[in-house]
């Protein structure tokens, strides 16, 4: 076989060898052979033919391997390797705001509530007869008190005490 063919072929398992690299769990012991492979094919390139054709393939590698490299990248993380060790972005569907016990909660804003237990700062609150974890605004609020829901912030109800709300006035008034 002639030596310029046999660079070629080196450089070309170097490029397989750095293929399997990204599929075959080997600890770098692959990609170590591929960049054996790789150098020894261009210095071979360049000791058995002319500088000018060393050049070229030198240069050849220089853009093709970060792009075959990229390209591999791309490919692995949709192998069952590269599913299991990088992480994807969570549905849009499964955000935590969207979560049905979290717009259950968004629809307590503005409503009037009972504290059932002592608030220092958090406590239980009936809002409608029904026993909800909320938070105090940081003032303490007794047991027995009404409250408003002002807010909810990260799955937690907020509350802040009123006074005895009027009945006439629950749908009209604003509740910021």
């Amino acid at each position: 076989m002639e030596p310029l063919y046999l660079a070629y072929v080196l450089i070309a398992a170097g490029l397989l060898l750095l293929a399997a690299e990204f599929f075959i769990p080997s600890g770098g012991i692959l990609f170590v052979l591929a960049i054996c492979g790789l150098v020894g094919g261009v210095v071979m390139v360049f000791m058995y033919s002319s500088p000018a054709t060393g050049w070229l393939t030198l240069i050849v590698l220089i853009v093709f391997v970060p792009v075959f490299t990229g390209v591999l990248f791309n490919l692995w993380k949709r192998s069952p390797i590269g599913k299991r060790i990088i992480l994807s972005s969570p549905d849009e569907d499964t955000t935590f705001s969207s979560l049905p016990v979290i717009q259950e909660l968004e629809q307590l804003r503005g409503h009037f509530g009972k504290a059932i237990s002592s608030l220092r700062p958090s406590g239980v609150v009936e809002f409608d007869g029904r026993r909800v974890d909320c938070i105090s605004e940081g003032m303490m609020i007794e047991a027995g008190e009404w409250v408003r829901c002002i807010d909810v912030r990260a799955g937690r109800v907020v509350v802040r005490k009123v006074d005895k709300p009027d009945v006439s006035k629950l749908e009209t008034e604003d509740f910021a």
